[in-house]
């Protein structure tokens, strides 16, 4: 199974929260703004989920490939 690649632009996060209520296995609060538990992980909606909730778009997710999944343009 490949893994995703996580990323978040801790520049553009908020820190709303949103992606650890939707995804609390993969992302927590660091100071005020989100980081992904581990920069890869096995495929999960819920990571998707959460990088298409993002309201800044600040996740990104990726496949082994580097193809961008989300957020969607």
């Amino acid at each position: 199974m490949s893994r995703w690649t996580v990323g978040v632009d801790r520049a553009a996060c908020l820190g709303t929260g949103m992606c650890t209520s939707i995804a609390p296995d993969h992302f927590r609060l660091d100071g005020g703004t989100s980081t992904p538990v581990s920069p890869e992980v096995d495929p999960d909606d819920a990571v998707i989920d959460a990088a298409e909730s993002c309201p800044m778009e600040a996740i990104l997710v990726r496949s082994a490939d580097g193809t961008v999944l989300a957020p969607q343009p």
